[in-house]
């Protein structure tokens, strides 16, 4: 492999116009695609297999006028002070507003009345309209909500209160300025880094070239895809932050290659063949982890996990292609390793030292490490226990999908809710819907009946409306009201018990009960993450152990690295429950309102950040397996690693973090909390697993840690990702030599 890559550096570096002009083409055209594709909105959900989404197809078959799996809006009034909702004057405008909202659009099946419905609150001052569409929210045009924002618009300049909650106004998420400030963190480190504007603008400009064609493919593709709003911005977080990376690690690796003495070309070829062979296989790990979320068989983070993964595609592409192309372009300007640009006050000072033959200092990754090897059992000790100490709050660990209540307190939705919770209760905003189906049933009437004197009875049931049965007898859809708000937990005990009441019910009467809606659909979303999650944890966990085997030729070294991965996931969902659900240092990252963790955080943050922390287990640990092969002892070894590995690996983790912490800001609960959740575990992987535990361990296992059958070596296939094929045989010569003069470094 990195003979192949050698000469596609090589190729690109030379070739440069051409590489060049093949990215700006692909750039212009997903740019165009998209500014000419259709808006999408918010993806449909779709569960195979779960009840939930039974009932729907159900309604779908027997009942379509019920449009159950249509957009839904709940336009809510609120009288002004001293006054109710039923005065003739309020009424009169809650009534012209309501034949407005039905008028309004071609797409609107039904809208009710809450004088007909009876949504009127005890005291009078509030009352709601339910508004039902033909379409799913991601159908739904532009010119249906503009009716809906304009009649809601025109019954506010009546004097009364009027939000709006329910999916048909969908916002689209603000990350707001603190996605520019992490870019912004990114650029300075990456200025840090290199010592040279140009060399840090590099990973930069290759990074945004790499979004840009990703995110754009994804927005011109959304409407015939079905893509989520969400799913763009996913791939915008991760392309950010891994095109950073790849491209990082590749100009650190040529400003070496030319501090060695080699010309440009070489250089970046050299560059291409041994970091890009890192970044091959690093790229290969995050596409196995994100690809894998299609065993959870939901349709909508399939697509994301497929989405993100062809960014990372294209952030690898960019490195290997577009980075050695813009080197031979930047020429000069790219100084060696230990040099800074005149601007950064490098030059002449750095070339005076260089002639007078100053031996150079370590640096703080060399002095880490031999700290570390000096005191393993400690350092181990001390990572394992406050890891161990912040993975705690997992065991309150609560699952749910966010809906209203978690929105921003500024937004409409927000404010429909808190008014719905106010004036009816909290279980108002989140009804579920009751699907009898009565095909087997003697007596369908009777039995929509007793189902509904069965729920009554039920805890944390607050009313159920009488049955409404289709024209041919055969459906029943009865409205139950929980107590509790759609996220609670006795309202996801409310579901489980109606159906398990559903196996009495059908023995006694032949009716089947199952439950829908949108609160019922997110219990069995989560539920179904539940269940996934081991299955996927063995798959990508059991695939990328045995790639790194195939790495770092040692069974040791990739258990360990799964190991401290599992640890450093178990402490960022820690972290991620102490402040979403328990609400520490909420104000502080903008949480306005706690509640269960999403549920699909975990199986989520598991497929993204594994594949994100042996990203830093492969540049890291390569480069110690490279001495070690080499002739160093074990400890000298991790040393060494430490010396060329360790300053990089640090800057592309602070880049990281900056990146993910960046879509803290977001309007979006379910953005803001992916974004710290990714960015606390980059901190906890990098900083106490890949730079404490596992130089740490290895000081512990010595040669061990590099063990391998001798079978399992015959049969494994020599990817060569040190680079070992590229070097001349005077290099090698010289290499043998130095090996047998060398003395054993004491550690």
């Amino acid at each position: 492999m990195a003979t192949f890559l050698y000469k596609l550096g090589r190729l690109a570096f030379r070739r440069r116009h051409f590489v060049a002009l093949i990215w700006v083409a692909l750039l212009t055209l997903a740019g165009v695609g998209a500014a000419s594709a259709p808006t999408a909105a918010s993806s449909s959900f779709s569960i195979p297999g779960t009840e939930a989404q039974k009932a729907f197809d159900l309604l779908e078959e027997r009942v379509p006028e019920a449009s159950a799996d249509g957009a839904s809006a709940k336009v809510v009034f609120k009288a002004p002070a001293g006054e109710k909702v039923t005065d003739p004057g309020n009424k009169a405008d809650i009534e012209k507003t309501v034949a407005a909202l039905k008028s309004g659009s071609d797409e609107v099946a039904r809208a009710d009345s809450p004088f007909r419905t009876k949504t009127v609150s005890k005291d009078g001052s509030t009352a709601y309209a339910s508004v039902s569409y033909k379409v799913t929210s991601m159908e739904l045009t532009d010119e249906s909500r503009d009716a809906l924002e304009k009649t809601t618009d025109q019954a506010r300049e009546s004097g009364l209160t009027v939000e709006v909650g329910g999916d048909a106004l969908q916002a689209m998420p603000e990350t707001g300025a603190t996605e520019v400030i992490g870019i912004a963190v990114a650029a300075v480190v990456l200025v840090i880094t290199f010592g040279s504007l140009i060399a840090a603008g590099l990973p930069l400009l290759t990074a945004l070239i790499g979004v840009g064609i990703g995110v754009s493919s994804i927005t011109a593709l959304a409407s015939a895809l079905d893509l989520g709003t969400t799913t763009s911005t996913l791939a915008m977080m991760i392309g950010l932050a891994v095109g950073i990376d790849y491209a990082l690690f590749i100009v650190s690796r040529y400003r070496g290659e030319l501090a060695d003495g080699r010309d440009r070309e070489e250089a970046a070829g050299r560059a291409v063949g041994t970091a890009g062979s890192a970044v091959v296989f690093a790229g290969l790990t995050v596409v196995i982890a994100l690809v894998g979320l299609a065993v959870v068989n939901i349709p909508m983070l399939t697509k994301m996990g497929f989405a993100a993964a062809g960014t990372v595609v294209i952030a690898v592409l960019i490195a290997l292609t577009l980075i050695p192309a813009l080197l031979g372009y930047a020429g000069k300007k790219v100084k060696p390793t230990g040099e800074k640009s005149k601007v950064l006050g490098g030059g002449r000072k750095a070339k005076a030292a260089a002639a007078e033959g100053a031996a150079p200092k370590d640096n703080l990754g060399t002095r880490w490490a031999r700290f570390v090897t000096r005191r393993p059992l400690t350092v181990l000790l001390i990572g394992v226990i406050g890891l161990g100490a912040a993975a705690l709050p997992v065991s309150s660990l609560e699952l749910g999908l966010p809906d209203d209540g978690a929105q921003p307190t500024s937004t409409t939705q927000r404010k429909a809710y808190d008014l719905v919770s106010d004036g009816f209760g909290p279980g108002f905003n989140g009804p579920l819907m009751t699907v009898a189906d009565l095909k087997g049933s003697d007596d369908p009437k009777a039995a929509a009946g007793e189902i509904r004197t069965t729920v009554s009875k039920l805890d944390d049931v607050l009313s159920v409306a009488p049955p409404v049965i289709n024209k041919a007898g055969d459906t029943a859809i009865i409205s139950v009201v929980p107590s509790s708000k759609p996220s609670g937990i006795e309202t996801e005990n409310l579901v489980h018990s109606i159906r398990d009441a559903g196996a009495d019910i059908k023995s006694d009467t032949g009716a089947s009960v199952m439950v829908t809606g949108t609160t019922a659909m997110n219990i069995d979303v989560s539920e179904k993450l539940n269940d996934a999650l081991l299955p996927y944890l063995a798959l990508v966990v059991g695939l990328a152990f045995l790639l790194l085997i195939v790495v770092f030729r040692s069974i040791l070294v990739p258990l360990k690295a799964a190991l401290g991965f599992l640890l450093s996931v178990l402490a960022a969902l820690g972290a991620v429950v102490a402040v979403f659900q328990w609400g520490w240092l909420g104000s502080l990252f903008g949480v306005e309102q706690t509640g269960p963790i999403m549920s699909m955080m975990p199986i989520f943050m598991v497929g993204v950040v594994f594949g994100l922390a042996m990203d830093y287990e492969v540049f890291l640990v390569t480069r110690m397996r490279e001495a070690y092969v080499h002739g160093e002892r074990p400890g000298q070894a991790i040393v060494t690693g430490f010396r060329h590995g360790a300053r990089v690996v640090s800057a592309a983790a602070v880049i990281m973090m900056a990146v993910f912490a960046g879509f803290i800001g977001s309007s979006e609960q379910m953005v803001k909390m992916i974004g710290f959740g990714l960015a606390i575990a980059v901190f906890f992987d990098a900083f106490i697993v890949r730079m404490a535990l596992v130089p740490a361990v290895l000081a512990l296992l010595g040669k061990k840690a590099w063990w391998l059958p001798g079978w399992l070596d015959r049969a494994l296939p020599n990817v060569d990702v040190e680079g070992e094929g590229l070097r001349t045989d005077a290099e090698k010569a010289t290499a043998q030599a130095a090996d047998a003069d060398r003395e054993p470094a004491r550690v």
